[in-house]
């Protein structure tokens, strides 16, 4: 069953993704942006995946979406570790 959270969710998410694309250019002068953009992609792709779940296959679109999930989490980790770790480098 989909839930309308899980609709709006995605289409402000899509917004987004379509600014990330368009601006990639300008974005990529933030610090380890890589894995930024990465960790967001994993984000979108969960989204995604929450909203076709409804429709097919919701035990594997189920795990896929939390996979994602997850993997978003560790790359957002990371690039805040590797952001923390170039300012501390870049004060002294």
């Amino acid at each position: 069953m989909i839930q309308e959270n899980e609709i709006m969710m995605f289409l402000i998410g899509l917004g987004v993704l379509i600014f990330v694309l368009g601006s990639r250019s300008k974005l990529k002068r933030i610090c380890s942006s890589g894995t930024l953009f990465l960790a967001f992609y994993l984000a979108f792709g969960g989204w995604a995946f929450t909203v076709l779940e409804g429709f097919l296959w919701n035990r594997l679109l189920n795990f896929m979406e939390h996979a994602c999930y997850a993997g978003s989490s560790i790359m957002l980790a990371l690039w805040a570790g590797k952001s923390f770790r170039n300012r501390k480098g870049q004060a002294q």
